[in-house]
């Protein structure tokens, strides 16, 4: 009997048909919820802000104090940062800004105040904060600690801040704060910006292009373009700078008094926006008068070029003419057979039985046996000005407005490190009755690395502040 033939088994086709539909049905399904997921499991962060002032709504100055996390996973370049802190400007007032502390140095802090190209009824204005490569770089979960910075008004006036999108009066101790934004290469990765653009996806994903970085501070180097709030702003002790108000001369004894400095906004000075002011002033007695000045804390300076930008006056600001004042500009260091000062003394009324107006450049050798070699410049100087001392190999030259006035050499050359100086004063007092004379200081520039021209340091200083960075130190003290 022939044996029964095999028939061959069907193929099992559509239950795997089957099975391919429903992995694409729920892949589909999985795509469709994945948004609804992803807004409910965002990725955290790359940069967290918190921040923190003491202010009241209405004060002198706001205070944003700012710490940065850095939750990339990674080590982060603080220069690789951004933030904003959005504000609302006072009808239309000037605003300006300076570093007060930072562990990493106020040197390496830069800033700028933008106006918005559409307002927002908590912000027309913000405060940009960038940093140099010389901040250094956060570790993966790092914290930046406390930037202190002060924003306030350039005419001194009490600043409104309720209005202002940034501020929390409530956020006395360190908070996250989503309305403080910040960018990482110029893509926004944390807060909210004041029309609702948010660190989205989309928004870190976007091509954009990174800003500039900021350039390396040259070493070796001090600017200052006296942004501040007045002799008593923390930020200019901090940076470096002292006040004053002790005993003793040149002029009439015992009369310095913080109360001459001061930092109003100037025509004629950088983008006419702050600067030093020291006011000498005085009834014609010896209680009545006061005298002004401002220098370094720090004896370091030596060798190189020393710059600043002076408005000397020819008449008072207030009062009649005819006082034997003298507006200074000079370095000051050692002491005995180290001694070392270097003078620019412009008295537009003359002094010492000498006319005016007249500018006398001066190196010392010994103040006590009045041993010295000088030049005077006989001719007014009522206006804006340059004024260099450049120092090489024992030799010192005095320019003005890029003309060599005076040469000295030999022992007539600094043999110590010296304080960086401005003094507003009286020779002597010829007459009664109330005036007030005023002495201007744009900006101050040393190099201790290179004898610059006058054009050279202006290039430096417009490319200094055309950056945001008003004030930096990179000059070494001598050990």
């Amino acid at each position: 009997m022939a044996s029964p033939r095999r028939r061959t088994p069907r193929r099992r086709v559509w239950p795997k048909i089957r099975l391919l539909l429903l992995v694409a049905v729920v892949a589909a399904g999985g795509t469709a919820l994945y948004p609804v997921w992803k807004a409910a499991n965002p990725d955290p962060p790359e940069l967290r802000v918190r921040y923190r002032t003491d202010t009241p709504a209405t004060a002198a100055a706001a205070k944003p104090s700012f710490e940065v996390f850095n939750d990339t996973g990674k080590s982060l370049p603080l220069s690789d940062v951004t933030l904003r802190y959005w504000f609302t400007a006072d009808n239309g007032a000037s605003y300006a800004f300076n570093c007060v502390n930072a562990v990493f140095g106020c040197s390496n802090v830069a800033g700028r105040i933008v106006a918005m190209d559409q307002a927002t009824d908590t912000a027309d204005h913000y405060l940009e904060i960038r940093f140099t490569a010389a901040a250094g770089s956060l570790d993966s979960g790092a914290n930046s600690k406390g930037i202190d910075l002060q924003l306030f008004r350039t005419d001194h006036k009490k600043l409104k801040q309720s209005d202002d999108r940034s501020f929390d009066a409530e956020m006395t101790s360190y908070k996250a704060a989503e309305k403080v934004t910040a960018y990482k290469r110029g893509v926004l990765v944390w807060g909210e910006e004041p029309d609702g653009t948010e660190a989205s996806d989309e928004k870190k994903t976007a091509a954009k292009t990174a800003p500039e970085p900021l350039p390396a501070q040259p070493s070796g180097v001090l600017f200052d373009d006296f942004t501040y709030q007045g002799p008593k702003d923390p930020a200019l002790f901090k940076h470096g700078w002292l006040v004053r108000t002790s005993k003793g001369g040149p002029g009439v004894e015992n009369t310095w008094s913080a109360s001459g400095v001061s930092f109003p906004t100037a025509e004629g000075s950088h983008a006419d926006g702050q600067v030093l002011n020291l006011r000498a002033s005085t009834d014609g007695t010896k209680a009545g008068t006061k005298q002004a000045s401002l220098g370094t804390a720090a004896s370091k300076f030596r060798d190189g070029t020393y710059a600043a930008r002076i408005h000397f006056s020819d008449e008072p600001a207030t009062g009649d003419s005819g006082d034997h004042v003298n507006q200074t500009f000079y370095t000051i260091g050692g002491k005995g057979s180290t001694y070392s000062e270097l003078d620019n003394e412009y008295m537009p009324n003359g002094g010492w039985g000498r006319p005016g107006p007249k500018l006398d450049t001066v190196t010392w050798f010994d103040h006590k046996t009045n041993d010295r070699v000088y030049k005077t410049t006989n001719q007014s100087l009522d206006t804006w000005h340059t004024v260099l001392i450049r120092v090489k190999d024992g030799v010192v030259a005095y320019w003005l407005d890029g003309k060599k006035l005076f040469l000295s050499n030999g022992k007539y050359a600094p043999r110590a490190d010296m304080s960086v100086n401005f003094n507003h004063w009286f020779i002597d007092l010829p007459f009664k009755g109330e005036r007030a004379w005023d002495m201007k200081v744009d900006w101050l520039y040393y190099n201790a690395n290179e004898t610059l021209s006058a054009k050279q340091v202006q290039s430096a200083v417009d490319g200094f502040t055309d950056e945001g960075m008003n004030y930096f130190d990179t000059v070494r003290e001598s050990r």
